[in-house]
């Protein structure tokens, strides 16, 4: 399985910003998806995560209430809304594949996509 994730940018603060996780085959759409990103200077953390058929996500305290998860199988597709964003945002996201929904682990995930990047202004 590949992921691929788009839609970063560079936004203001406030702004809003939808990413996407395209996979390029439909087993990915058989286990839970997780969203992480990694800021400059900083390690990899958890943002999001959703079960396989969508009915259960969670979410890492600082984005709860601005972000949301959500995925689309019969497009192969995965999404990040991120709205009222803030400069502490400013990070490369990922996308990737875990067995075990609820996890936050890294070493869980697979199938890393490349990241895109997201820089909010203040």
């Amino acid at each position: 399985v590949q992921l691929q994730a788009f839609g970063g940018g560079l936004v203001q603060a406030g702004d809003s910003l939808r990413l996407s996780c395209a996979a390029s085959t439909r087993t990915a759409n058989t286990v839970a998806v997780g969203w992480f990103r990694q800021a400059p200077g900083k390690e990899r953390e958890f943002v999001a995560g959703i079960k396989w058929n969508g009915a259960s996500t969670y979410y890492t305290d600082s984005v709860k209430g601005r972000f949301t998860i959500s995925r689309d199988n019969a497009k192969n597709t995965f999404y990040l809304q991120m709205n009222s964003l803030k400069p502490e945002d400013t990070a490369l996201y990922y996308c990737a594949l875990t067995f075990r929904y609820g996890s936050q682990r890294q070493e869980e995930h697979h199938w890393w996509g490349q990241g895109t990047l997201v820089t909010v202004s203040s």
